[in-house]
């Protein structure tokens, strides 16, 4: 009874944040879009079915839904978009915060990389 709302309140967060993440490079957007869809699946399946149907989104989320797999041009998007958020986080407020963007950047990205196609 109460898990409903508890996973209404996670997704609406974590598509709050996946937005932000479409203009932060740093941010991952389609795992937030997967954990919101996720939460909606449990809580209101017509908003899991918007984000699977949406045009730019829908089919990695599709991918990672149906076969646990990442595209080749989403994989060197990401590293890519991530990599010009760490430069940018190198440029604008240096060291030590560069550490962060290049530790996530590091992890994500190996992880991204090593996904299945």
């Amino acid at each position: 009874m109460i898990a409903r709302p508890l996973y209404l309140t996670g997704g609406l967060i974590a598509l709050g944040l996946g937005l932000i993440g479409v203009a932060l490079p740093i941010m991952p957007t389609v795992p937030l879009l997967l954990l919101a869809a996720f939460c909606f699946a449990r809580s209101h399946p017509e908003w899991a079915r918007r984000l699977y149907n949406h045009p730019t989104y829908g089919p990695g989320l599709r991918d990672w839904r149906d076969r646990r797999a990442i595209s080749r041009r989403a994989k060197v998007s990401a590293i890519l978009a991530m990599s010009a958020g760490a430069a940018f986080t190198w440029f604008t407020v240096g060291f030590p915060w560069v550490w962060l963007s290049l530790a996530v950047l590091t992890i994500a990205g190996t992880w991204i990389w090593t996904r299945n196609e």
